[in-house]
């Protein structure tokens, strides 16, 4: 697979908890970006984190909260993310969601460079 130089990165805001027909959001989004082949999926958990709600949400002992703050990347070809906003838009009920340009410097292994030290 093939992303130009030029592309866009899709940041999708949630928390742990947000779910879409019963099962994890974060997880029906990956799977969603999968299965319209974009480039690849990321999910990072946040250790603390607040929202449209000024709610804390912190992994912290004396305040202990399942729904901890998660972010989606996406990146591929601006074509290709704005295509599938429309079916992030059809799982959103809350959240985030934001775009920027980007340059991609690598993506993937290159062909015929060493792979490691």
């Amino acid at each position: 697979m093939h992303i130009p130089r030029d592309a866009m990165l899709l940041r999708v805001f949630i928390g742990e908890d947000d779910k879409y027909r019963g099962r994890p959001l974060y997880e029906r989004i990956v799977l969603k970006a999968r299965e319209q082949h974009l480039a690849g999926a990321t999910v990072l958990r946040g250790p603390m984190g607040f929202g449209h709600s000024s709610r804390l949400h912190t992994a912290k002992i004396l305040r202990l909260s399942d729904d901890l703050p998660l972010v989606i990347e996406i990146v591929d070809e601006e074509a290709k993310i704005k295509g599938f906003l429309p079916e992030l838009e059809k799982m959103m009920g809350s959240g985030l969601v934001t775009l920027e340009k980007v340059q991609v410097l690598q993506y993937g292994q290159n062909e015929g460079k060493p792979s490691g030290g």
